[in-house]
């Protein structure tokens, strides 16, 4: 038998270190190779860690929520197969030097990831006080929880009779997500804009569209189409604010982001170069980019470079949200219901499909003139949709 030693491998995006959030074997389970033994997490995507070799799980380190250095020992398994140099590149990279965990108050800068950084300041901790566990010393999310731990006075029962709560520790892509969010709400000034669609016109051409063509166009495309449609008048909206250099990219390209929900929590799929696509070509294409990340084989290169962004529940959309921007985009189109209203049509009651769309702008580059204008012009495509099959001027 040869001990094969697995190591975290380089994940990319420049990263030292991911966060370990699942193990998918446990110590003397048998393993195929190639079979996903873990899953790591970073800033961008979960990546699984796959076994180089068949074998037998002989030693796990660390647990879910732990940050794991490049290099890292992770896994070990025992195995007859004949490990070769091909093996032994497949499991792992380099190994890391030996490190020495030390406390971060003495002279010079805290060492930790812009994460940390962001969840030490939201929670108010000084993190030149706490002793890092990480690789030089450096500071991780296990420390934080740590010193939460140790500064929470013991609980007190406020009513026995409600019974013993579950306590759940929020890791990985959903912890990720919270991170974002709070990120997104502190550094930009949100304001929503609601507005009502009649989309009692669309719904006929839709139903017309699938029936002629044999398709199951949603109502999304048609959405997206007239974002993309409308984009040009504003083109401040398609852009990404860097707040530091105080420098506003705007695109002539439409990388559209769709928020879409997984059993790993919220992701944003892209459809990149979204402008030079038909209204069958980005239904087709937002369908296979939402599956993909639904069942976890997104790329990771797919997650990123939006720059703007959709979101919809669909039929759960209800009536009126207040979506997130995804930072460090400035605007986000919210979709909600299709639904039946009585609306005064020309002095008479009548039955009509309405739909609101409730978005987001950041007030630092959005004025509220400009963003009531681009949605009443998104508004117009949806409400006249023979508008949307017309070719642009210039295109």
């Amino acid at each position: 038998m040869t001990e094969v030693v697995i190591k975290l491998p380089d994940v990319g995006e420049g990263t030292a270190q991911a966060e370990l959030t699942a193990w998918h074997v446990k110590v003397g389970d048998m393993v195929a190779e190639d079979q996903n033994l873990a899953d790591v997490t970073t800033d961008k995507a979960t990546v699984e860690i796959p076994s180089p070799v068949s074998g037998k799980v002989v030693a796990l380190h660390g647990n879910p929520g732990d940050m794991v250095a490049v290099g890292a020992p992770i896994i070990v398994l025992e195995t007859e197969q004949r490990v070769d140099a091909k093996v032994e590149k497949k499991a792992e990279k380099a190994a890391p030097a030996a490190v020495v965990p030390k406390p971060n108050g003495g002279a010079g800068k805290v060492q930790a990831a812009p994460a940390v950084r962001q969840r030490g300041r939201a929670l108010n901790i000084d993190l030149a006080q706490l002793r890092g566990s990480g690789p030089d010393g450096r500071v991780v999310h296990k420390d934080l929880d740590d010193h939460l731990s140790k500064a929470r006075p013991a609980a007190v029962p406020v009513n026995a009779g409600v019974g013993a709560a579950q306590e759940i520790k929020i890791i990985g892509i959903r912890r990720k997500i919270g991170e974002r969010m709070l990120e997104s709400k502190r550094n930009i000034p949100h304001y929503s804009y609601v507005e009502e669609v009649d989309m009692t016109n669309l719904e006929v051409v839709r139903a017309q569209l699938n029936v002629e063509r044999g398709t199951k166009l949603s109502v999304l495309p048609f959405v997206m189409l007239a974002v993309i449609k409308a984009l040009p008048e504003f083109p401040q909206l398609n852009a990404h604010f860097d707040d530091a250099a105080g420098v506003l990219h705007q695109f002539a390209h439409v990388n559209l982001g769709v928020a879409a929900q997984t059993e790993k929590g919220l992701m944003v799929p892209v459809v990149f170069n979204a402008q030079a696509m038909d209204l069958w070509t980005l239904s087709s294409e937002v369908e296979r980019v939402a599956n993909a990340a639904r069942a976890g084989t997104i790329d990771r290169k797919e997650l990123m470079g939006s720059t703007i962004t959709v979101t919809s529940l669909g039929k759960l959309g209800g009536l009126v949200s207040t979506p997130v921007i995804n930072r460090p985009e400035v605007a986000i189109i919210g979709v909600n219901k299709v639904a039946q209203r009585p609306v005064a049509v020309d002095g008479q009651i009548a039955l009509r499909s309405m739909m609101n769309l409730s978005s987001s702008f950041d007030h630092r580059i959005v004025d509220g003139h400009a963003a009531a204008s681009f949605i009443q012009r998104v508004k117009a495509f949806l409400e006249q949709p023979a508008l949307l099959f017309v070719p642009d001027p210039e295109g």
